[in-house]
């Protein structure tokens, strides 16, 4: 299996000579930058059709082979004729002297005071410049045609050859996720096959003694483990290939075991709990056999306690990311640490999550000195200006919380207390999870 090419220095030294570090004060955008720097991608190219190309990342630029369109055309079903010819200041008639279709061409001659019937997509007779469409004319009948004064000027309504794209130009290019309009421009150029990134490889688990798997039963104190089951639909989003290692005691053997296993078989490791302040000692004690990984305390609500590294098992490595156990803090982190690291991991160039302004409908309190995540249901006020509530409790544990919200309101480090009615920063929920 093709591993990732990790980065030299090793993530102690790389943390260890940025200013103002602190792993237990990690400002939010110091800790994304960390990540996001010392990631890789990963190495790999497959061939496949376009059918299978969907949500794929492109490994090589897309030169057309051919200029699209690939002649003159009409843009309207109309009239075809030259510009010049049209009068200054009256209505103009024309004399028809063919009929021309798409996909076909018009072999004739057309001269002064000539027009060609034409239908849209159809390649535009020799010497002509201007199509009128058939509902802006007059008296039309099988010989003649008037063009009323001022509807059309000289080159109106004329494709003009390799004017979407010229023959020998990217059409698409490298580190593109290819999307459902990729595969219809794929297709107008003739190109029935292309080269991608390999799927990224990400192995899975949960922690803790007191989850469950669905089915079974829930003993006093337990809980059933959601975690994957989120975690499988936002990495089954990315497109990710994935490993579902199912729920790990808290022990030191099981958790050796499950990564050592994870590395033979991944590109990165996501895991779920165990890595707040609370955890068991061997936590710590096992990744630092493993391998090169940091505990965060990062600025931010949910999801203080995050880890972060490379473990290392049978001369392969793997990225290593430690969410808390939380329901929502496990998708707080993941979105705003792991996705970008992930999908830069897959070859792609994307840009972070682009976040809109909308007004508060409520005030907010917050503290200046973290960033704060909360769930919210965006809409838009009477006058169409969009909005924003928050969907009640916000504790790390109310999943529910994620399944109501539509978005999620960012209150960024320095900010203080939001009044009713002030802008704030929304990440929309549709597309991502």
């Amino acid at each position: 299996m093709t591993q990732p090419t990790l980065p030299q220095p090793t993530l102690t030294e790389f943390v260890s000579g940025l200013a103002d570090y602190d792993p237990n004060a990690l400002p939010v955008a110091q800790a994304q930058r960390i990540v996001q720097e010392f990631v890789q991608p990963i190495h790999g190219i497959e061939t496949v059709t376009i059918w299978q190309a969907l949500d794929r990342v492109l490994a090589a630029d897309v030169i057309s082979p051919i200029s699209v369109p690939a002649h003159d055309n009409s843009a309207m079903d109309g009239f075809a004729f030259q510009g010049p010819d049209l009068l200054p200041d009256a209505a103009t008639q024309f004399s028809i002297v063919g009929t021309v279709y798409a996909g076909r061409t018009f072999d004739g001659s057309v001269g002064r005071g000539e027009c060609v019937r034409i239908m849209t997509g159809a390649v535009m007779p020799a010497g002509c410049d201007t199509v009128v469409p058939q509902e802006f004319t007059q008296h039309a009948s099988d010989t003649t045609v008037t063009v009323p004064h001022g509807v059309v000027r000289t080159g109106d309504n004329r494709r003009l050859m390799g004017e979407d794209l010229q023959a020998g130009k990217a059409a698409l290019t490298q580190g593109r996720i290819l999307r459902s309009a990729d595969l219809g421009l794929l297709a107008s150029l003739g190109i029935g096959q292309i080269m991608v990134q390999r799927r990224l490889r990400v192995a899975f688990f949960s922690t803790g003694d007191e989850l469950r798997s669905l089915g079974d039963a829930l003993d006093a104190g337990c809980i059933y483990d959601s975690n994957r089951y989120t975690l499988f639909g936002m990495l089954t989003r990315l497109g990710c290939e994935l490993i579902d290692m199912g729920v790990v005691k808290d022990d030191p053997a099981s958790l050796e075991a499950a990564l050592r296993s994870a590395c033979a078989n991944a590109d990165a490791i996501i895991t779920s709990g165990g890595v707040s302040v609370g955890a068991a000692d061997y936590t710590k004690q096992i990744v630092a056999q493993l391998g090169d990984v940091t505990f965060w305390k990062i600025g931010m609500r949910p999801g203080r306690p995050m880890a972060f590294g490379t473990v290392t098992s049978g001369g392969k490595t793997a990225y290593l990311f430690g969410l808390p156990g939380n329901p929502v803090a496990v998708m707080v982190t993941f979105y705003f640490f792991a996705r970008d690291a992930l999908l830069r991991m897959m070859g792609t160039h994307s840009a972070p999550l682009p976040m809109l302004r909308a007004a508060s409908a409520t005030d907010i309190r917050k503290k200046p000195g973290r960033t704060e995540y909360q769930r919210g249901i965006l809409s838009t006020d009477a006058a169409g200006n969009p909005i924003v509530r928050i969907t009640g409790s916000q504790g790390s544990g109310v999943l529910r919380s994620m399944s109501e919200a539509n978005c999620m309101v960012v209150l960024h480090h320095a900010q203080s207390n939001v009044q009713s009615g002030d802008p704030v920063d929304v990440v929309v929920f549709e597309g991502l999870v």
